[in-house]
């Protein structure tokens, strides 16, 4: 369960976001269900994470606000069109589900998990992190005011370690 996700949910309809971009991810479940059901807003899936850049860039100049939902590994995608933001001073609000922390079963995920803030920080993207549930909504309305583009991380240990059993039985 998820139980930051509600909060998030009506923190990003308080701002009045209407577009969110998203890659499917088992650490974001329950939001982007929220965001799919949620009639004032568009829940668009995309095929890859970079497609989100572009996408909240077109909103922001149609004069809607946006966020991007992704996970850790796929921040790597997304490093040279985040120069579009920087370029542009495009403001943009990504909510990272983390991979590649302690625990993680998938060694896969564990360099990009790692370089993660690095990678959006090179690229003049604020990063926060937040380490319990508690601290997600927080974090998400400070970047929702911000006017630069903000990560924030959600620390694996808030959406739970998979594990290769998790894997196998689905």
């Amino acid at each position: 369960m998820q139980p930051w996700a509600d909060e998030v949910h009506r923190e990003l309809k308080r701002a009045g976001v209407s577009l969110v971009g998203y890659v499917p991810d088992a650490g974001h479940k329950r939001l982007i269900e929220l965001c799919r059901a949620d009639k004032g807003m568009r829940a668009v899936v995309l095929t890859t994470e970079e497609e989100g850049i572009g996408l909240a860039a077109g909103a922001w100049l149609g004069g809607a606000k946006s966020v991007l939902l992704m996970q850790s590994s796929g921040v790597g995608n997304t490093v040279n069109v985040l120069g579009l933001l920087k370029t542009c001073a495009i403001p943009l609000v990504t909510i990272v589900t983390m991979r590649g922390e302690a625990g993680e079963f998938n060694s896969w995920q564990v360099p990009m998990g790692q370089a993660t803030q690095q990678a959006f920080e090179v690229m003049a993207v604020k990063v926060v992190r937040a380490s319990s549930a508690e601290e997600v909504a927080p974090l998400v309305v400070s970047a929702l005011k911000d006017s630069t583009s903000t990560a924030v991380l959600i620390s694996q240990k808030v959406i739970g370690i998979k594990s290769f059993q998790d894997q196998t039985s689905q």
